[in-house]
């Protein structure tokens, strides 16, 4: 309780200084699950190929996880916004997410590290709908845009520092299992903030700033045409798990390059995050289709261009993530009641998941068969999101 004699801060400000405080703790358990899974990611294509399988079996293994992940999201939301347990079905995904990678260095066949990777996608797929309705009720004190974009960019940082861990351990023991197996470590920690959170932090939805609060008992139509945008964009994203394995096998980046490679990719996703956050509170999601334009050329770069040319395109191919994870998360809570932003989380993330298998899938076909196909179908599809994102409302805050 504030002194008398001590002049007492509004309550405005301190709820500004409380949501910041929120956005914060999250994205530091974001950035240690980070560290985790994402450390593991940067060479699971590498390490599946080590074990025997084929770019096939790589693009519908990533592709797979991805579906039967989004698709988790969709039960996950409905289920949290009629129970209101938030926080306990965030914390069980984030056990499941993060636990699935140390246990990939006792896997001795593919099949069994699918599984594992799969098992770290489903557990992704059960906490981000909650953990996202709770953080829109922070960022919508903060500005959506910006919100996001800071929670992407601390998730990135560790995104960053997590494959620099697997390269240096790679580097220095050559064997992907002691890899694996020091990304313990880090999960330990996202699970330590994220219950020091859930303790300070109970409900979070008090957060949520004063103003006019939608009301519709109808999602508005704008809000599907951007998942079909969403959709398109998703399907043609080559997901890192096939562009690594292109890089071993046909040795354009050394083996102890790739997890560099996707730390810079992971760098530049995390600046970016933070730049269109800022530009979406001000042109809402029209920065969008520019941002898309540029990140396609990714394809072109990373599949025919030698190391240099490769670095290019996973930069820009780290640009397009930075936007898919602040600025169109960012979107929904502009467009949806906040009642309803679990449900509408998960089935934005059910679309983007389901594309993003269809296309992963397709994408490893093509790979095995035609390069130039791939190319074409990735940038193609992309190209397609372009328009009806045009077309969207400004939805200004």
């Amino acid at each position: 309780m504030t002194a008398p004699d001590q002049p007492s801060r509004s309550i405005g400000d301190i709820s500004h200084r409380q949501a910041l405080e929120f956005v914060v703790l999250l994205g530091i358990v974001s950035l240690f699950a980070d560290m985790t899974y994402e450390g593991a990611r940067s060479v699971t294509g590498p390490f599946l190929a080590a074990l025997g399988a084929t770019g096939t079996a790589v693009g519908v293994v990533a592709g797979f996880g991805e579906l039967i992940g989004y698709g988790f999201r969709l039960v996950s939301g409905l289920i949290s916004d009629r129970t209101r347990r938030y926080w306990a079905i965030t914390i069980a995904g984030y056990a499941i997410n993060l636990m699935a990678v140390p246990l990939l260095a006792l896997a001795g066949r593919w099949e069994v590290a699918a599984a594992l990777m799969i098992a770290e996608r489903v557990g992704k797929a059960i906490r981000n709908p909650p953990r996202d309705a709770m953080l829109s009720h922070a960022a919508s004190r903060l500005g959506v845009g910006w919100a996001f974009g800071l929670h992407e960019a601390l998730d990135q940082t560790g995104a960053v520092i997590g494959p620099l861990i697997v390269a240096v351990v790679l580097h220095a023991r050559h064997r992907y299992q002691d890899s694996f197996a020091i990304l313990l470590i880090p999960a330990a920690l996202a699970l330590s903030v994220l219950i020091a959170a859930r303790m300070h932090y109970p409900r979070p939805q008090e957060l949520e700033s004063a103003g006019p609060e939608l009301r519709s008992a109808h999602w508005p139509r704008s809000f599907w045409l951007y998942l079909t945008a969403i959709g398109l964009v998703a399907a043609g994203y080559v997901d890192f798990p096939l562009i690594a394995y292109h890089f071993e096998r046909t040795a354009t980046v050394p083996q102890n390059w790739i997890p560099i490679f996707y730390s810079v990719a992971m760098g530049i996703d995390a600046l970016a995050a933070l730049l269109f956050g800022r530009l979406f509170d001000r042109v809402g999601p029209a920065i969008l289709a520019p941002v898309i334009l540029a990140s396609s050329l990714f394809a072109p770069l990373t599949f025919l261009g030698g190391f240099k040319v490769a670095l290019l395109g996973m930069a820009l191919w780290g640009i397009g993530m930075g936007a898919q994870e602040s600025v169109m998360r960012a979107m929904v809570a502009r467009m949806i009641p906040r009642d309803h932003r679990g449900s509408a989380y998960g089935l934005f993330n059910a679309i983007y998941g389901l594309a993003w298998f269809l296309g992963s899938a397709l994408l490893g076909a093509l790979y095995d068969r035609s390069i130039l196909a791939l190319i074409g179908f990735s940038v193609g599809a992309q190209f397609c999101a372009v328009p009806l994102l045009l077309h969207l409302p400004k939805q200004r805050q």
